[in-house]
């Protein structure tokens, strides 16, 4: 996948849309609202002093969060101009909005080399329609689009897919990294390839397993994604937390998931491997009482009114041994309901066997980065992607619609 860079690009004295991934939740500190994770904008920072260094004018847009057309306070993006000005170690001005004429006058006022943080773009409902009146308007006043929302581009969105009908744009470094990174995964990953898996839900995973499976060595499962292969398999799973049917109200479609990953079983040979053992609890809610329990073909293995936690130990180290076993590794997702300490050993276990593998090993999601934060250092990895779905999606060999715009040729059959 060959991208229009940014070195490419006359970016002097320009004023540049900056389309950037800081869809950051915020949290209060000291009766202030402050970001959760700095972890993007760090990422976005050799883009921007580049821009700044060619004494481009910065006009920074992205949405935070999903304050469903309508303007929520406490989504601002206040913090993140504040979090970027402290990180650049230089003013970030900031606007009450992201298009109309007050916006357009502060733009015209830029300086060369200076900095403008628009207002969350999802406080206008046409944003996640796509509309492309409101697009056009995102535009105004700008020369071209540096584009380094990596994490957003499978959104169909007058910011992502919408912007980029309406001026040439080029990729930022942070999103060529994400690109590079992840696409060696499908292309060139050296053998044994090991891919990881955990997390709840398998809806926004199973397209990424089906492509691996003719390209990875062996597929490890944890989490809600086990519980369903699990119960594919015919184990009884209690009341484990299970996506067993989805239905995608916008397409009119349900889907089996439990059928769906039988047909996957079916022909992965044994490429996937499905925990030998869970910790149990009395409740998913709120366990009190909790066991190992071992997986044997025709076991009840969760009894009724309880729930899979975690992978037992015995799993731990058959994933272990395996991760040690590879060249190259991906994890996404927790093995288990790491939130609740009592529940996150195998997660754990799972991260410090990655950091610990001398091959290439790369993680992804919010999630995932909490614990190898917690059980590990990130410079352990060799990429630490910071996008959760499109991630997953670009893992699962589609185009994400606002890479499109941004191919120097036709995408390439990535499935």
């Amino acid at each position: 996948m060959k991208l229009k860079t940014l070195r490419e690009a006359d970016v002097s004295d320009k004023t540049i849309l900056y389309r950037s991934p800081y869809d950051i939740g915020v949290r209060e500190k000291d009766g202030r609202l402050v970001l959760k994770d700095e972890s993007r904008i760090k990422a976005t920072l050799p883009t921007l002093r580049y821009l700044l260094e060619k004494r481009a004018k910065v006009v920074v847009m992205t949405w935070v969060k999903r304050p469903e057309g309508r303007v929520v306070e406490k989504l601002r993006t206040d913090p993140h101009a504040r979090s970027l000005a402290r990180l650049l170690k230089q003013p970030v001005k900031k606007t009450d909005d992201c298009i109309g004429p007050e916006v357009l006058a502060k733009i015209k006022k830029l300086k060369p080399a200076e900095i403008l943080m628009l207002e969350n773009t999802r406080f206008h409902p046409g944003e996640t329609t796509d509309d492309d009146h409101l697009a056009r308007q995102m535009t105004e006043g700008k020369d071209l689009i540096v584009f380094d929302g990596f994490p957003q581009a499978h959104r169909i969105h007058a910011s992502t897919t919408g912007i980029l009908r309406h001026l040439p744009a080029y990729a930022g470094f942070y999103l060529e990294k994400e690109v590079k990174n992840l696409s060696g995964l499908i292309s060139s990953p050296k053998k044994p390839f090991g891919i990881i898996i955990g997390g709840a839900k398998i809806s926004d995973k199973i397209d990424a397993i089906s492509n691996f499976l003719t390209r990875a060595d062996f597929i490890l499962t944890g989490g809600g994604v086990a519980n369903v292969f699990l119960k594919a398999e015919g184990c009884k799973m209690g009341h484990s937390f299970i996506e067993d049917v989805f239905v995608d109200k916008a397409k009119r479609q349900k889907k089996d998931w439990v059928a769906y990953a039988r047909k996957i079983l079916a022909k992965s040979g044994s490429k996937i491997i499905l925990p030998v053992d869970l910790v149990i609890g009395d409740s998913l809610e709120n366990p009190q009482r909790t066991k190992t329990v071992r997986l044997g073909l025709g076991k009840k293995l969760v009894p009724d009114k309880w729930a899979a936690l975690d992978i037992g130990p015995e799993t731990q180290k058959l994933y272990q041994k395996k991760i040690a076993e590879t060249k190259t590794a991906f994890l996404n997702g927790p093995m288990g309901l790491f939130e609740n300490g009592r529940f996150a050993q195998g997660s754990i276990a799972v991260v410090k066997a990655l950091a610990k593998s001398r091959g290439r090993t790369v993680i992804a999601g919010g999630d995932t980065i909490e614990i190898a934060r917690k059980a590990a250092s990130l410079t352990d990895f060799s990429f630490v992607s910071l996008a959760g779905g499109a991630s997953l999606e670009f893992l699962a060999g589609k185009t994400l619609p606002a890479l499109e715009p941004l191919l120097k040729t036709a995408p390439s059959n990535l499935s």
